[in-house]
């Protein structure tokens, strides 16, 4: 139980460096995005992933397996599914954001998530019941 806590910790403190760094080497003024994909490692991961992102398209009034939120100027979202049983979320909070969701096969999940300004993501999802979420923030 102690080394899952070091492992979580760890990875959560580099992340935290690694952020903290680039901000230090590119202007405020300069633009750029930082990427974080989520990809779950075993069935429970995956199930705990799936539950996160059915409790928010509950939330937010999700219909028919599929949900697209921008809040800002300037956005442009895709969500195109092909196969039963899919859940896709595009979620974009800012400015200048482009961001697509495809999913092709039966029992998938996946939440694409972007906020700050002019990010630009496109995910691709093939097979069945996979899931995974990405967050873009840009600047």
């Amino acid at each position: 139980m102690t080394m899952i806590a070091t492992k979580k910790t760890l990875i959560a403190g580099l992340t935290a460096v690694t952020i903290a760094t680039m901000s230090f080497v590119a202007p405020a003024n300069a633009g750029g995005s930082v990427s974080i994909d989520l990809q779950p490692q075993n069935a429970r991961q995956a199930n705990a992933m799936r539950l996160g992102l059915g409790i928010y398209s509950i939330i937010n009034q999700a219909q028919n397996g599929g949900s697209i939120r921008q809040r800002g100027n300037n956005n442009s979202a895709g969500l195109a599914q092909n196969g039963g049983g899919n859940l896709g979320i595009v979620h974009q909070e800012g400015n200048g954001h482009n961001g697509t969701l495809n999913q092709n096969g039966n029992g998938n999940s996946y939440g694409l998530f972007q906020f700050g300004k002019n990010t630009n993501a496109n995910v691709n999802q093939y097979g069945n019941s996979g899931t995974g979420a990405t967050f873009v923030f840009g600047w």
